[in-house]
């Protein structure tokens, strides 16, 4: 055993010492400890020099800037007037709790205070606390949230010229790089953990909208959710996520959004308004299946089909038709419609952007112009106030620019709910963003104006017909 030890512990001082000759390669003329792996000379270590391997260095520069994140929801709720309905307990779940916490990391992105996070940490929280490295605390409050991409934008309150940390290109990560995770895991205070990068576009993972992530085996827990995944250069190149784990703790693969997605997500947020402006493709896309690719004769299933296109769209202004097989947007390849709808939603609003297509086994090149949905009909937002189901809920206009806002496809009828007020009747039945109110009592919901007067209507049965996540329900509710 003895022999055994030796022989490994000797292999990973080998292993170090190469790691730190790779780093020095290219510096030809460069004098340093481990000139003899160089020279080619076979001899022991001679210092701790030549065994040290640290990265102190990039810790010390990155972990001012980031942060502990602690949110609460305080509310003094009634009892849900609907809890033991089986339709809303199975569709919406039970009673909300009355008190709700979270903890999670951020990232100081701003010397005046801009913090970035999972909005998933934040979310439903109306009180958020930020504790620094240094044990400084200060309250925060949202400047803005996606939960399309699962980031929210905070601001420190008090304070100023904040320790931070610039945004480096994602583009530029490879498989095999070294990075580290920063977070506060379990709670127990912030920790470092270092791995590698072992893929730069993971798709299909199931965690937002946008499903292109960085993944990593650098291990990332609990409470890891919105720190920063650095290079070794202390950029931040991902904001922590998620884990892939099925008893709650690291197995050697965790996901991050790639530092591309924050970078429209943070001027958003600098430009005001509260909502992420993105392209407005006006297509509907599909994988490539094996099947497909033979139907359409393609050497391998890879791209992003055309399945359906919006009369007057971005897409079929460019000439896209259906059938048509994206392959690759500005240069990069598309492997399917999430590697797209990456691509395609971190160009900025303006100008245009140059797609490859296979079009009946030929290659084109297309040019799409970036522009925002159309808001038409105009939003028009109402919040109900009428004693009903729906007080609290804040609908708007059924749009492009609202489905895409809210993820909504495939409804281009009724009112969406844009937001439900904490404590609110609403929220208790279980409303959410995102739902589509079609009709009530039968009528049918044309706009925000139509909802408001139907929920101030006299009666004793509520008769509701919404849409969520393309299921279309029906409930009867007493008045």
């Amino acid at each position: 055993m003895k022999g055994t030890t030796c022989r490994l512990g000797c292999w990973r001082i080998f292993s170090a010492l190469l790691v730190l000759a790779c780093l020095g390669m290219g510096q030809a003329h460069a004098q340093g400890p481990l000139d003899f792996l160089r020279r080619g000379e076979a001899r022991p270590p001679a210092s701790k020099a030549e065994i040290s391997l640290s990265f102190a260095p990039v810790v010390k520069k990155v972990a001012p800037a980031v942060v502990n994140i602690y949110a609460s929801q305080r509310s003094n709720r009634a009892r849900n007037p609907f809890e033991g309905d089986p339709f809303f307990e199975r569709f919406f779940g039970g009673a909300p709790e009355r008190a709700r916490q979270s903890v999670g990391s951020g990232v100081i992105l701003a010397k005046d205070g801009l913090v970035v996070t999972n909005n998933h940490v934040i979310e439903g929280m109306n009180e958020i606390k930020v504790s620094l490295a240094d044990r400084r605390e200060y309250e925060a409050s949202l400047v803005l949230r996606d939960p399309k991409t699962d980031l929210a934008v905070l601001k420190l309150k008090g304070g100023a010229d904040f320790p931070f940390l610039d945004l480096g290109n994602s583009d530029e990560l490879e498989v095999g790089d070294l990075v580290l995770a920063i977070g506060n895991p379990f709670g127990v205070g912030q920790t470092v953990t270092q791995g590698i990068i072992s893929a730069v576009a993971r798709t299909q993972v199931g965690i937002s909208d946008y499903q292109f992530f960085l993944q990593t085996d650098a291990a990332i827990n609990p409470g890891n959710s919105g720190g920063a995944l650095v290079d070794m250069a202390g950029r931040v190149m991902g904001i922590n996520t998620a884990i892939f784990s099925r008893s709650g703790g690291s197995h050697g693969i965790g996901f991050a959004i790639p530092a591309n997605m924050v970078v429209g997500v943070l001027a958003s947020a600098r430009e005001g308004g509260g909502v992420v402006r993105r392209p407005w493709f006006g297509a509907s896309l599909q994988p490539v299946t094996p099947e497909l690719a033979e139907t359409l004769a393609l050497s391998r299933p890879v791209g992003a089909l055309v399945a359906n296109l919006v009369p007057g769209g971005p897409a079929e202004a460019a000439g896209l038709r259906r059938l048509d097989v994206i392959t690759k947007v500005d240069g990069h390849a598309i492997d399917d419609p999430d590697g797209f709808g990456f691509r395609f939603a971190t160009r900025p609003v303006g100008g245009t952007v140059k797609m490859v297509i296979l079009r009946a086994g030929k290659t084109q090149e297309v040019t799409v112009a970036l522009k925002g949905a159309p808001e038409v009909p105009p939003r028009q937002p109402v919040t109900v106030a009428a004693a009903s189901p729906f007080r609290g809920l804040t609908v708007v206009n059924n749009s492009p620019a609202t489905r895409e806002e809210f993820s909504v496809s495939g409804m281009d009828d009724g009112v969406i709910v844009s937001a439900v007020e904490a404590g609110s009747t609403a929220e208790q039945v279980g409303f959410q963003p995102g739902d589509v109110l079609l009709a009530i009592n039968g009528q049918r919901l044309s706009d925000t104006a139509s909802l408001d007067r139907a929920a101030r209507s006299r009666t004793s049965l509520w008769r509701i017909v919404f849409n969520r996540d393309g299921q279309t329900l029906t409930t009867t509710l007493g008045g």
